[in-house]
């Protein structure tokens, strides 16, 4: 699953809280870094679960079986769900699972879950994975998984109390999840979209045909008697041994491409369209949709009827799963190319050439380090939503850091630091008499910025790409001695409260863009992670808080003012403020839509 914003968050906790802080916030800190460590507190939704892996659990190679990985990792992120709802819940998706390694017989599989937050009726769980070999006590990790889950009653209608984040991961966690789950809801239109906009291209013709197989040699088909044990207290099917049944199926079929026992490595996202209960049949099908050079896509399909109505079945989902085939060093070898069959074949075929795009942009966008990948990334419509949801948690989780340091405080404008990783970030903060929705559309639109800053001289509008997002081509003047001017492409993403508490959002980061590429005239600059928070703190009062993660591009600039050298970051903010309160009054029809 997706996963992955999730190596953000493997950071150690214990080291994080500054002793910089005031005797009080020191307090608070320690207390947390002991709660993080586990002394006296521990996540209330939290639950783990310890098995010994068995032969009877796994596969050819002795290694654990993945279909019996999924049951053991849906059935404890459902209970951890069903401790916070406090009634039955039921699998309703789960995000990509990427596979680090294997797990062998004899060795222990450790699963904790817990609930990152609740919304109406849904939740998303968080699962960690790890492996132990109780002989040498190594330990592994093995995957991460996202699922989300849907409490159900059968007379009343079900309305969740939220989460209290309490320990720094938390906090950052309970707030990108609102954010995963809006990628989650339009995942469907975005792969739609994405496979009707790109060309995709292929070379079937200009392969040897005699060297392919045919993709009917790998379709497989298999029909499943769910009995009482395959279901929960209320008859309805586990997701995890769907999941379980999938794999297997989707393993013949990839066997039957390779002539070898292939590895599992990774599952698209999926959901599940409808429940599935005890006495249904529920008939697999697998096939081969395409062959890359290392790895193959294998689609599966599950559709359910009862016995009476075996013509009229239901389909209860579709999933994709990637699978390779390992030498004696566990390196990927080559596999043969597949020769799909006219029509849906071919369409099946191309369309697995999107997905693996697809996933890359997932997988390396959405769950990178920042640290390792370029601050301006290429922008094109097929990583739109993933660069979207990149830069929102991005900035969420900079602002759900517990160890800033306040530095300065000029007229109720306060400056904070934070010195994280590679990383010098400040953040600064005012209260303001402006309703926090009128403030969240002024500064959403980057056009009227240069009324207010100077460090943006012009603002060019490149693209809008929908109602929340926006690209935009910026001019600045020189800044920290250098002696030409700067310029940006800047994608600018906004979101609205989730729930009550949450702030609007206005996040910024650097694209590049093919219409926009970098002229002598200017110095192009980059902006890794920055933007806006509002909070509503009355009537006709909002916090405002912007946040910077400085590139070396000004970090000079920025430390200048940090160590208290320069006024320019108040002298502007400031500026900011009288801004807002000249124009709250601009905004009556706009605001009718918040």
């Amino acid at each position: 699953m997706i996963q992955n914003v999730g190596n953000h968050l493997r950071r150690g906790l214990a080291s994080v809280f500054s002793s910089r802080t005031s005797r009080k916030s020191a307090s608070r800190a320690g207390n947390d870094s002991a709660m993080a460590d586990g002394e006296g507190y521990r996540n209330p939704t939290e639950v783990q679960m310890s098995q010994l892996v068995l032969p009877c659990h796994t596969n050819q190679r002795g290694e654990l079986s993945v279909g019996q990985l999924l049951k053991w990792i849906d059935t404890t992120a459902c209970l951890s769900a069903e401790r916070h709802a406090g009634c039955p819940c039921v699998t309703a998706s789960m995000d990509d699972i990427y596979f680090e390694h294997t797990i062998s017989v004899g060795q222990v599989v450790n699963i904790k879950a817990k609930v990152n937050r609740a919304f109406n009726s849904s939740m998303e769980v968080g699962i960690q994975v790890a492996s132990e070999d109780l002989c040498s006590e190594k330990q592994w990790n093995v995957c991460k998984a996202l699922a989300t889950f849907v409490a159900h009653r059968e007379i009343t209608k079900v309305k969740l109390k939220q989460i209290t984040p309490r320990t720094e991961e938390e906090k950052m966690e309970h707030s990108v999840a609102a954010e995963r789950r809006r990628m989650r809801l339009v995942y469907a239109d975005t792969i739609k979209d994405l496979l009707a906009n790109c060309a995709i291209q292929d070379d079937l013709e200009s392969r040897d045909c005699g060297h392919m197989v045919p993709a009917e040699k790998t379709r497989v088909e298999s029909v499943e008697l769910v009995l009482p044990p395959h279901a929960n207290h209320q008859g309805n099917t586990f997701g995890g041994q769907i999941m379980a049944w999938m794999e297997n199926v989707a393993t013949i079929a990839a066997s039957r491409l390779c002539r070898a026992h292939p590895t599992l490595k990774a599952i698209e996202m999926f959901h599940f369209r409808g429940p599935s209960q005890v006495g249904d049949r529920l008939v697999l099908k697998a096939i081969v949709n395409n062959a890359f050079k290392h790895s193959m896509e294998v689609g599966v399909c599950v559709e359910a009827y009862r016995q009476q109505a075996e013509t009229h079945r239901r389909h209860i989902n579709s999933a994709f799963m990637t699978f390779v085939v390992l030498d004696a060093d566990d390196q990927p070898q080559l596999l043969p190319w597949i020769r799909p069959q006219p029509g849906d074949g071919e369409r099946r075929y191309r369309e697995a050439s999107a997905r693996k795009k697809i996933r890359l942009d997932r997988k390396y966008i959405v769950s990178c380090k920042q640290t390792e990948v370029p601050l301006s990334v290429p922008w094109d419509p097929s990583n739109q939503v993933y660069l979207s949801y990149n830069n929102v948690s991005s900035l969420r989780m900079l602002v759900a850091k517990d160890n800033w340091v306040l530095s300065s405080e000029i007229n109720q404008v306060r400056l904070y630091t934070l010195e994280d990783d590679k990383f010098l970030s400040f953040h600064m903060e005012m209260v303001v008499h402006v309703d926090a929705a009128q403030a969240f559309l002024l500064l959403s639109d980057l056009r009227r910025r240069p009324e207010w800053d100077k460090h943006y001289r012009s603002v060019e509008l490149v693209q809008q790409v929908d109602e929340d997002d926006a690209i935009y081509h910026v001019t600045s003047p020189a800044l920290g001695g250098h002696t030409k001017p700067q310029d940006f492409v800047i994608l600018a993403s906004r979101r609205k409260p989730c729930d009550n508490g949450d702030p609007y959002v206005i996040a910024l980061r650097s694209v590049t863009l093919p219409t926009h590429q970098e002229t002598p005239e200017y110095r192009r600059g980059e902006t890794l992670c920055s933007g806006f928070c509002f909070w509503r703190e009355g009537d006709q009062l909002t916090k405002v808080s912007y946040y910077n993660q400085a590139t070396p591009g000004v970090l000079n600039y920025v430390t200048t003012n940090v160590a208290g050298l320069s006024s320019e970051f108040y002298t502007t903010f400031k500026a900011c403020e009288q801004f807002l309160l000249d124009n709250r009054n601009d905004l009556a029809p706009s605001l009718q839509t918040l």
